[in-house]
């Protein structure tokens, strides 16, 4: 049962909605809950996620949507301070 966990887990992580929107940089697409909406986006049977999110939708968006909602809501935060044009300059070294 655990390896089958472990497996699920590593193949939803390398098809995680919110972790394909994280880099795509898509100018005006979604920020807050990115991952959730696409998700949403291509249950509903959108057609051009690469275009609207800067990012394919999963294959599987019905098995993606829970973890995407969860790594969505750990990074409201940042997401909104994003939106709101708060910026870090984080530089590594002395």
């Amino acid at each position: 049962m655990n390896k089958l966990l472990m497996v699920l887990l590593a193949l939803q992580l390398t098809g995680c909605a919110t972790a394909r929107t994280l880099d795509a940089a898509q100018p005006g697409a979604p920020v807050v809950y990115a991952g959730t909406r696409l998700d949403l986006y291509a249950i509903n049977g959108g057609c051009c996620a690469k275009d609207r999110f800067g990012a394919e939708a999963p294959a599987y968006p019905h098995v993606d949507l829970p973890a995407s909602a969860l790594l969505d809501t750990l990074l409201l935060p940042l997401s909104v301070l994003t939106v709101l044009g708060v910026g870090f300059n984080a530089t590594g070294g002395l």
